[in-house]
């Protein structure tokens, strides 16, 4: 049985951004493309993702931004977060599909997923779009699974850049643990060690600053050395995972040095991480703008969690 659901629908290349943008609908092609090639394409279980409602993107954004995107026309949320014609309906699907996952794996219709979406999420804030998210896709999968009955859930995010969104919306949180590996100091200037979470949140939000040229040994210290025990000790009933490839040694946006094999050592680390092997994981897409680096990245994701399918 097919156990590693797929998530992709074509609606994800309609969010155009201009010419000079590196968050091109190319990404998404060249992870199809990589798969369809591999074989690993015909060995997925594929899944439509749902359009999100209004009412699930309020699970994290303010009425107030939600009302704002939806009156956007096309143009520039920020200065480097676009918005076209079709943005808002990617961006619905974009969260939608993590829900989707999410309500797949409860179900038990899938034991892991990987959501190929676009635009990205974790740097959008309650409040305003950033670092070319529109919504926290994998903020809002959070707080759908404990609406629907997991009650603890571990976000672990590799994106070269720091999720500033996904941080701020569960640092008060103590049934959110947010653990991120990042370049530092980096766009957007947040994720110091020590930030740590706020209130009953304190302790469950860990950063892991990586600084300029860090590359497979120090990616290996912190996903097969630190987070395991961190999992552990939390007891997550799901994991969720802001995937960005542009750690990968071939991005132009990062300093980072990651290789292939350092990708399928991280991405070994989480999935191995939890005492109760039944525990689902939902991948999310995040960065990565080397269009080869990045299909191979998916792939080798992929690959991993597929193992023993």
């Amino acid at each position: 049985m097919k156990k590693t659901g797929f998530l992709y629908d074509d609606i994800f290349l309609r969010h155009e951004t201009p010419r000079w943008h590196p968050e091109t609908k190319e990404r998404l092609t060249a992870i199809l493309n990589s798969l369809e090639t591999s074989g690993l394409w015909s060995e997925l279980m594929h899944i439509k993702p749902r359009e999100a409602s209004f009412g699930d993107i309020a699970l994290v954004h303010t009425d107030a931004y939600i009302g704002m995107i939806r009156a956007f026309g096309a143009g520039y949320l920020d200065p480097d977060t676009y918005a076209s014609k079709d943005s808002l309906e990617a961006a619905l699907y974009a969260a939608g599909a993590v829900i989707e996952a999410v309500e797949k794996c409860r179900s038990g219709e899938i034991r892991n997923a990987f959501c190929a979406v676009r635009p990205p999420g974790h740097h959008a804030e309650a409040d305003r779009a950033m670092g070319f998210c529109i919504f926290n896709n994998v903020a809002i999968g959070a707080r759908y699974a404990q609406k629907i009955g997991y009650r603890k859930v571990f976000i672990a995010d590799f994106d070269v850049h720091h999720g500033n969104g996904t941080q701020h919306t569960f640092e008060e949180d103590n049934t959110v643990f947010y653990f991120s590996t990042h370049q530092y100091p980096h766009y957007p200037g947040t994720g110091n060690s020590l930030e740590k979470g706020k209130g009953r949140g304190e302790g469950y939000t860990y950063n892991v600053p990586m600084k300029p040229g860090s590359g497979d040994r120090e990616y290996a210290q912190a996903y097969q050395d630190i987070l395991p025990g961190l999992i552990r000790e939390f007891g997550p009933d799901i994991v969720l995972v802001s995937a960005g490839y542009d750690i990968h040694a071939a991005d132009p946006l990062s300093d980072i040095r990651v290789t292939n094999e350092g990708i399928r050592s991280i991405v070994s680390g989480i999935l191995s991480s939890p005492r109760d092997p039944q525990i689902p994981f939902v991948f999310s897409l995040e960065g990565g703008y080397d269009l080869a680096a990045l299909g191979e990245s998916v792939r080798i994701t992929l690959e991993e969690m597929m193992k023993d399918q």
